[in-house]
Order: structure tokens, then sequence, then C-alpha cells
């Protein structure tokens, strides 16, 4: 049996709340994505041109430092990565997320929330950045995925 991890970031809360069901559903450990500068609520207000997520997103290479560099990708054979969709594509800090950490011999599996973007350019842009990675398709799920959804997913990843 794999071991399993899932990594998410949360500007919200919305995105914790179903990691926090995935890590449940998958018997997986938690760990949290964390920007070493906190996104405070005026910094993603996505309608201002000079908000902080504004800004970083329009630079595709920006890489928001991390608050740390403790996620125990080592140990996990599957690397779940959750993250609310801005602008079409991941969050900068999931780019400094990926770039960080060898994820080469894993499979990573993108998940996200959205009120109705999907995954867009970042498919691309994952599989791009976790190098040496087996990056399946993301799905975006609703916060309030239940625990049995979750678990109908991940068993059709076949991922033992």
């Amino acid at each position: 049996m794999s071991k399993k991890l899932v990594a998410y970031f949360s500007a919200s809360g919305s995105t914790a709340k179903l990691a926090k069901n995935l890590a449940a559903a998958a018997d997986a450990a938690l760990y949290e994505i964390r920007p070493a500068v906190p996104y405070e609520r005026r910094d993603l207000n996505w309608m201002d041109k000079k908000a902080r997520s504004t800004v970083e997103m329009q630079d595709k290479n920006c890489r928001p430092a991390l608050a740390d560099h403790d996620a125990p990708i080592a140990d996990a054979d599957v690397v779940f990565i959750g993250f609310p969709i801005w602008w079409y594509r991941e969050p900068s800090i999931i780019d400094s997320f990926l770039e960080a950490y060898d994820f080469s011999g894993k499979t990573v599996v993108p998940f996200l929330t959205s009120g109705g973007s999907d995954l867009g350019e970042g498919q691309g842009r994952i599989e791009m950045l976790a190098t040496g990675a087996t990056v399946l398709q993301g799905r975006r799920f609703s916060a309030r995925a239940s625990e049995n959804e979750l678990k109908t997913w991940i068993a059709g990843l076949d991922l033992d």
C-alpha cells in the first residue's frame, strides 16, 4: 500500500476543509503549504490590479517564499496537492512548493476548489514543475465534497 500525503494551500479556508476530508478518505498525512508572508483579505481582491495575488499571478515566474520546508515529501509515494484556482491556474505559492522538493518517482495528484473554473493551463504547469513525477489529471471539487465522494475518486485513481 502506498504512503500518501495531502499537501494544500488555502487562502480562505475552503481548500483546507476539502484537504482535511481528503486526508481522512485517503488515510493520508496532512500538510499545509503556507507562504512566509500570509495573505490578507486585501491581498486576495482579484478586481484590484495592485492586489498581491493579482500582481503575483500576472508574473508566471513569481515564486512567493514558503513559510517552511518541512513537508514530508520524501516519506510519500503519492502526493495530493490542493489549492484554489486563481486566474485559471494554480497559485504561485504552489509553484514555489513544487520547485522546493524532489518529486522524482512520486505520483502527484492535483485537487482544486473553485466556484466554476477548472485547472486550465495549470495542469501543464504542474507537470512541468513536478520534475520526475507522474502527474495525474487534476480534479475540481466543492469544498463540501463528502468523504464518500472522495473515496470513490481515490479508488478510481488506481494508486496501489
